[in-house]
């Protein structure tokens, strides 16, 4: 069983078809890529996994569960963490609070307003930090951990996110163009962590722009084009589809 299942998924704007009949899924410990040209429905198709849009028809079921209409955050608690294209971190709040943050589901009472460094904290408040600190050091953030989040460079906030999305403990997470605007540098860092994170045990499904990224992390491929699914392969298959090239590789390149 895979875990998760698009089941002939269609989403309907207003007379406008964004996503038309796309099924596909992703099974445990693999990443899975999801590419196409601006406008495919990628996003939109995020959107409907994680519960912020429902479908216009078609189901989705996350470990063998339906998930179809249930709200974000009930999304979230099952186990499906996510990142988004824009970055979503709070600025004036310290780089470890934005990891706390991601915890909520887990973690019970206003753990933020406490102040982790105070010596009378309950022992619940002090496994967090210490996991919200491992979550750090993995993304080479440690350093920084009473810093505003504002005072971070763009790359390590883009790192932030992720880490406040694996604070959710997911088995799946949703990277949304992870490498926008990274250096080349940064990106091999972030395929590096992206790998491990699978090595851990996580499922990974990422959108991404970045082609060299998304052929050397993912094990299998899925591309999108005008809502509808053109592909679903390995890399080296879908780099060879000539529906993939004339849809996608030949605009990237020109």
């Amino acid at each position: 069983m895979p875990l998760l299942a698009i089941d002939t998924i269609s989403k309907n704007y207003d007379g406008v078809l964004a996503l038309n009949r796309v099924s596909l899924t992703v099974r445990a410990r693999t990443i899975k890529g999801l590419i196409g040209p601006n406008g495919a429905g990628k996003t939109t198709l995020f959107h409907l996994i994680s519960g912020l849009e429902s479908p216009s028809s078609g189901t989705i079921s996350f470990r063998g569960m339906a998930i179809t209409g249930k709200a974000p955050h009930e999304i979230a608690a099952l186990g499906v963490g996510r990142t988004f294209q824009t970055i979503q971190t709070w600025g004036t709040m310290t780089v470890v609070e934005n990891i706390l943050a991601g915890m909520h589901t887990r973690v019970p009472g206003n753990f933020l307003s406490c102040g982790f460094w105070l010596p009378w904290i309950h022992k619940g408040e002090k496994g967090a930090l210490k996991e919200a600190k491992g979550i750090l050091e993995f993304l080479g953030l440690l350093g920084r951990w009473k810093w505003p989040a504002l005072q971070l460079s763009f790359g390590q906030q883009k790192m932030l996110e992720l880490g406040r999305a694996l604070a959710m403990r997911p088995k799946l997470l949703l990277l949304d163009e992870p490498a926008a605007g990274l250096t080349p540098a940064e990106v091999k860092k972030l395929s590096e962590k992206v790998c491990q994170l699978r090595g851990q045990g996580m499922a990974v499904l990422v959108v991404e722009h970045h082609l060299g990224m998304v052929m050397d992390v993912a094990d299998d491929i899925a591309v999108l084009h005008n809502g509808e699914l053109i592909a679903d392969d390995t890399p080296e298959a879908v780099k060879k589809d000539p529906r993939v090239i004339e849809a996608y590789l030949t605009v990237a390149g020109g």
